[in-house]
Formats: C-alpha cells, structure tokens, sequence
C-alpha cells in the first residue's frame, strides 16, 4: 500500500482503534484489508470528476479543481 494511503489512514484512526502500538506504527493492521481498496476508489473518483471539468471554455486551476472535488464529497 502506498505510504501516503496508510499516513491519512492513521490519522483518521485514533491509536486506541488498531489492535496494538506495535501494529500503530507498522500499519500491519492494514495489510489485506479494504482500506487500499477503498482509498483507490476515493482517488479514482477525483479523477473522474477532474476528468469531466477538463474541457470546459473556462480557465481551469487548482483552486477550481480543489473547490470541485470538496463540493463532489460534501466537504466544506
């Protein structure tokens, strides 16, 4: 798994969730599970909706595609 996956997996964790510190630190706990999967479906979907806006007659720049993945997830 991609280390970046497994940093933003921890810290949407707290410690006491996974089984041990032991597993916190080494992310064992994540092998094999759906997290990987689940993460690429989220990344996948971003594409997607980037993917979609590419062509539009307007200036297209990180600030807009920010604002279109944010409000594609319901993020303030």
């Amino acid at each position: 798994m991609n280390e970046r996956l497994v940093e933003l997996y921890r810290a949407s964790k707290p410690k006491e969730a996974l089984v041990s510190q032991d597993e916190y630190k080494t992310a064992n706990v994540l092998l094999g599970s759906d997290v990987e999967k689940f993460a690429n479906l989220i990344i996948q979907d971003c594409c997607d909706v980037l993917l979609k806006w590419k062509n539009e007659p307007f200036p297209f720049d990180e600030k807009l595609a920010a604002s279109l993945i944010r409000e594609h997830f319901g993020v303030k």
